[in-house]
């Protein structure tokens, strides 16, 4: 596969590169891209974007997410973002926008590419890299979770602070990674439909995560 990522995260995860699971995870993606082509999402040149996007050295805030978007034309390898053509833009992205309205005034935009985040070092990860059309879930237990966490482990030893927004339970079931005490954790229901309600809404993250930056003498996210 011919994939992008940054240099300082070639280096960071070249250890991840050279396991078995990891072996057998790029067999399985190779595979999927081949015998279903156009089917699987994101472009096999953007499955580490946001290792691209937000070089491993200038990581201030995380984002994690579960998976691409299932639908065609919409992952780009950024957690929650999609391509700037796509519209009407997905609900969780609907109600992200809704709720950094409230949080800090920016009013909602009709563009969903949120590479403007991850160019001011916000890293948009997901957890599973790769899905099939229409089957959320559908690259689950191949090798992603362990490379993902493998990731989470990295960014344990970053030498600056940073701040980690989960949303949801399964974001939030990372958390137990996230063991260095110089970190903050930011966590709230996830922004879907099903549970925006539930606290997502008013629980501030763009605010709070920019307010541990400048604490931390950091130049705040232009969300």
């Amino acid at each position: 596969m011919n994939v992008r990522m940054a240099p300082s995260w070639k280096q960071m995860l070249e250890p991840e590169f050279q396991k078995p699971y990891f072996s057998s995870l790029v067999s399985f993606v190779k595979k999927e891209y081949e015998t279903n082509p156009g089917a699987i999402f994101p472009p096999a040149s953007l499955i580490f974007n946001a290792f691209d996007a937000c070089p491993f050295e200038e990581v201030k805030v995380v984002v994690l997410g579960q998976d691409p978007y299932p639908t065609r034309g919409h992952a780009m390898g950024l957690c929650f973002s999609v391509n700037p053509t796509v519209s009407p833009l997905p609900k969780s992205l609907n109600n992200i926008y809704q709720e950094r309205h409230s949080d800090v005034g920016i009013p909602p935009s009709s563009n969903g590419d949120l590479s403007a985040w991850a160019n001011q070092g916000v890293l948009l990860l997901n957890a599973i890299l790769t899905v099939k059309e229409g089957l959320p879930g559908s690259h689950a237990n191949k090798g992603w979770e362990t490379f993902t966490d493998a990731v989470l482990g990295v960014l344990q030893n970053h030498p600056r602070p940073i701040v980690f927004l989960l949303w949801g339970s399964f974001a939030q079931s990372k958390i137990p990674l996230i063991t260095n005490k110089n970190h903050r954790i930011v966590s709230a229901p996830h922004p879907s439909p099903l549970s925006a309600y539930r606290g997502f809404f008013g629980s501030k993250p763009f605010s709070r995560a920019n307010d541990s930056l400048i604490q931390w003498g950091l130049t705040p996210i232009q969300w």
